[in-house]
């Protein structure tokens, strides 16, 4: 969103941008707080109307004061975690927001059944169910209306001139609400990127000689310095230069295939040493048992859930051909041992026979096939096939093996031998550390529109950097995925 107000308005607006935030939250607060009381009109059959327009006495004000201070709380977390100072990509940012209401939550229900105060736990509770929808909402629509303000947007400078600079301009441009847009890109001397490199329509110009006359000329942007490995030394000279003139300059460190998340920075004092000290979560005993209990849970819950969805869609595939209604194809788990990864019949009995036939008479699609192991118009897919691979409802019964602990919900995507051998490479021993999973990072990231190389990297880049939260921000994504029905076939 693109706004005429002039540079000087927009440097006033700017200004109030923590102060807004922060006020937007106490509005969001303290709008969950009063219409939480609707729960008891619901609950007592009362008039909703009457309840929100009359005062409680004693009970609205230990309610209040409890939620004062919990709010009080949970207002100086966001705070100490920079909510209103600094941007913070989305699922992180909901990430800590979670964390924080689950603290509050669990306080709020120390005091309430622990104390003989005379509150109300319901008006109480549901404020804070309350919270945890209106607080994102609010924090987006003021992003918004702060961005038709021209308050929000930052302009961005973008240092380097290869993949390290393509990768972090690529990583802003995925992140909109952060609000950085990305005005030029300066190349350092000694330099030539190659035409169309960069993901960008911003002008590309020398950073030439003096660094922070060039930043100055362009306004004192906000600074990204993404040089690659073999320009380490011009990026020693370049921190050096700009660190004193830009504080909260960032850096993009050319480093790749590295654990990002559980990664910790060791300082030592008076020495010019940074050592990022390693961890692998799921190579760790907790965090594989945290992973396997939620795996258990929810997959209990699920198939309970869709119990009649499951019995209704193994009636119409047998309605439709008499055929078998689940089948189990060979799939490498984890530390290699095969296992027969379920799914309700999309194709032909007679599948085999059919893909040789279709070969013979597109014999150039076969170079596809090989490729992908899929065809976006499959002769072999029924009726009631092709809409279950839509919608990917055909994957609903490795929910059993997730349970018998064969799958996970969500995982790198379970492949075969030869797929493994052929595609994977020293990736493959990575794979084998992990159980396969009925959704992943592949599966949110464009599904079958995703080059084979594309599937292997986000495979291995998931499991280097597991964490609980990003496995329920998947299962959210691919629920969006299913239903817009995103690169499935």
């Amino acid at each position: 969103m693109k706004s005429a107000a002039s540079p000087r308005a927009r440097f006033r607006w700017s200004q109030w941008v923590p102060y807004t935030l922060l006020l937007g939250d106490m509005a969001a607060l303290w709008a969950a707080f009063y219409l939480g009381r609707l729960s008891h009109a619901f609950y007592y059959h009362l008039n909703p109307g009457w309840v929100l327009l009359h005062w409680w006495g004693s009970y609205a004000q230990i309610n209040q004061l409890l939620f004062l201070v919990l709010s009080t709380l949970g207002i100086m977390a966001f705070a100490f975690k920079g909510h209103y100072s600094r941007r913070k990509a989305f699922w992180d940012e909901m990430g800590e927001m979670l964390g924080v209401f689950i603290l509050l939550l669990a306080l709020n229900a120390a005091i309430a059944f622990s104390g003989k105060w005379q509150l109300s736990r319901l008006w109480l509770f549901s404020t804070w169910m309350l919270v945890l929808g209106l607080l994102p909402v609010t924090r987006w629509l003021l992003r918004r209306a702060l961005q038709g303000l021209g308050a929000w947007m930052r302009p961005v400078v973008v240092i380097g001139c290869g993949q390290n600079a393509a990768e972090a301009i690529r990583a802003l441009n995925s992140e909109p609400m952060l609000g950085y847009s990305v005005q030029r890109v300066l190349v350092p001397g000694g330099c030539s990127p190659a035409a169309g490199s960069f993901p960008t329509h911003a002008p590309i110009e020398a950073l030439g000689e003096d660094p922070l006359a060039t930043l100055a000329r362009l306004g004192k942007p906000h600074v990204v310095l993404a040089l690659d490995m073999d320009q380490w030394e011009a990026q020693e000279r370049l921190v050096r230069s700009l660190g004193i003139s830009y504080p909260n300059l960032t850096i993009a460190p050319p480093l790749r295939g590295l654990p990002l998340f559980g990664m910790e920075v060791m300082h030592f004092f008076s020495h010019e040493v940074l050592m990022l000290r390693v961890r692998d979560n799921l190579a760790r005993l907790g965090p594989r048992i945290t992973k396997r209990l939620f795996d258990l849970i929810a997959a209990s819950l699920l198939v309970v859930l869709l119990s009649p969805l499951l019995f209704y869609i193994a009636w119409r595939i047998r309605r439709e051909d008499g055929g078998y209604a689940l089948y189990a194809q060979e799939r490498v788990g984890r530390n290699g041992r095969p296992f027969g990864c379920l799914k309700f019949r999309s194709m032909v009995t007679d599948a085999d026979a059919r893909l040789v036939e279709y070969f013979r008479a597109h014999p150039e699609l076969k170079g596809e096939y090989e490729r992908t192991f899929k065809l976006k118009n499959d002769p072999r897919i029924t009726p009631i096939g092709e809409f279950l691979r839509k919608t990917s409802l055909d994957e609903l019964p490795q929910l059993f093996n997730v349970l018998r602990g064969e799958m996970s919900l969500v995982g790198p995507r379970p492949v075969t031998a030869k797929e493994l051998k052929k595609y994977y490479g020293d990736v493959g021993e990575l794979y084998k550390l992990v159980h396969p999973g009925i959704s992943g990072l592949w599966q949110v990231s464009g599904r079958s529109n995703t080059t084979y190389t594309e599937r292997v990297y986000l495979d291995s880049w998931y499991i280097k950097n597991w964490t609980l939260w990003y496995d329920i921000v998947i299962l959210l994504r691919t629920i969006k995925v299913v239903l817009q029905r995103d690169g499935a076939y």
